[in-house]
């Protein structure tokens, strides 16, 4: 079977390209795959390049790309899009006449089996210029349905009807896909983003050190964490915090902790990676965003067998800690109740040493390979829909049911994602040694 991904710059780095390279990896242990990057901006990707993995680009946009392949002069560029709105245009992201014409061409001469469309113009494009009945077409939510512009959702909605599925990386962002779109054919569902297990040794949960990390932004509200830790240091001050990343809050993270007199107990590191030394480095992880699509720095922390106290905010934290087992669950919103978290915690050896063992174990379900198999599962059972079969390969097992029922409306009442996650974590995971990830990404 032949695999496409469309991402818009597989060049860059972030949550989106990560998790795609992820899951591209460990599908090519089994399938051709292919990383269709509709700009190209830069000579390499920025991440490294799964083994198995071309990458395709569609846009040259190199600085210094030789004349005959460069589109920089390309008039095409300046024309809007036919197909995506002009909101989803914006920063580094562009959506124009060249790109309607570029990914036009690619997906009507593609010999791809499935697909995979990453982000809401790419998943516009694929229903609008997509061939259909030729490959499976499947759009990703990477974000929460409720959090894009009014232009962009209804463009979208309209898309995903004529879509084969379209996956949410929680299983509650599938449930508000499906309320929201009642009857179309398309199978929504929910199957989360791929997170390595790392080669690093884990924590010991002796260090005195609460380790958080992440872009810099309004909606991580790392402002509640100082103000929490105000009250953490005035009674443990031989604690550290360790906030990694950068962007635009910093300034005002810096002033803040300054205001607080905490100085000398937060420690602003700045980006740094690859990351998962720093979470080793830890003894409890924080995340206190008022809006998670996933959680992917959860995750990463759990490998490292670090328990994580976060916001049970929509919608990813509440789908990957199980509260009190393998973290902690604090109120949105609430420096007192994150702070009550971190004290839990720090105040208890046994309780951090053994959440953190069970967070490492319970972080195996993420793993590629795991979800690789699930999406084999997916497609299959998109295949079985038209009366056809997976070109080549075996079908797998149901392994798409260990992280959510596929299901449209009208729909059966069937279990949670939470509730199927719970079960899988009742008895140790076995580890998925073929999913080990150096610290450099390799």
């Amino acid at each position: 079977m032949k695999i496409a991904f469309l991402l818009h710059n597989a060049y860059g780095i972030g949550g989106t390209i990560r998790s795609t390279f992820n899951l591209a990896g460990a599908l090519a242990a089994r399938h051709r795959v292919e990383i269709v990057s509709l700009i190209r901006t830069i000579d390499t990707p920025g991440l490294p390049l799964p083994r198995g993995v071309r990458i395709r680009p569609l846009i040259d946009q190199r600085p210094d790309a030789p004349r005959e392949s460069s589109d920089l002069g390309n008039p095409l560029l300046k024309q809007v899009s036919a197909h995506v709105p002009a909101a989803e245009s914006k920063g580094t992201v562009n959506f124009n006449a060249l790109t309607d014409q570029r990914l036009a061409a690619y997906l009507a001469d593609t010999d791809a089996d499935v697909v995979i469309a990453t982000r809401p113009g790419l998943v516009i494009c694929l229903a609008a210029l997509g061939q259909e009945g030729r490959y499976l077409r499947i759009g990703q939510e990477h974000r929460l349905y409720e959090t894009h512009r009014a232009e962009i959702r209804t463009a979208c909605d309209a898309a995903l009807a004529r879509l084969d599925a379209n996956t949410s990386v929680s299983e509650a962002d599938a449930q508000t896909h499906r309320d929201r779109l009642p009857g179309i054919p398309t199978l929504l569902t929910g199957l989360p983003n791929c997170v390595p297990a790392t080669g690093i040794q884990p924590s010991d949960g002796n260090a005195k050190l609460v380790v958080a990390a992440g872009r810099l932004i309004p909606v991580k509200r790392y402002d509640l964490l100082v103000s929490a830790w105000a009250t953490v240091a005035a009674k443990h001050p031989d604690w550290h915090l360790r906030i990694y990343g950068r962007g635009p809050q910093a300034p005002a993270l810096r002033r803040q902790i300054d205001e607080l007199g905490l100085a000398g107990h937060i420690t602003m590191m700045g980006a740094h990676s690859p990351i998962e030394p720093e979470w080793a480095k830890g003894a409890i992880a924080a995340v206190t965003s008022r809006e998670e699509s996933f959680g992917m720095t959860i995750v990463e922390a759990m490998h490292c067998g670090v328990p994580v106290v976060a916001t049970d905010c929509p919608h990813g934290p509440g789908e990957i800690i199980t509260n009190g087992h393998d973290g902690l669950l604090v109120p949105v919103g609430d420096a007192d109740g994150i702070a009550k978290g971190l004290l839990t915690l720090i105040e208890d050896d046994a309780l951090r040493r053994s959440m953190g063992e069970t967070a490492r174990i319970a972080a195996q379900r993420y793993a590629p390979a795991r979800l690789a198999t699930a999406y084999e599962e997916l497609f299959a059972e998109l295949f079985a829909r038209r009366g056809q079969s997976p070109r080549t390969g075996p079908r797998p097992a149901a392994a798409v049911r260990a992280f959510g029922s596929h299901a449209h409306r009208p729909a059966l009442p069937r279990k949670t994602f939470k509730s199927v996650v719970k079960q899988l974590i009742r008895k140790p995971l076995r580890p998925v040694a073929s999913c080990r990830v150096d610290a450099d990404g390799t």
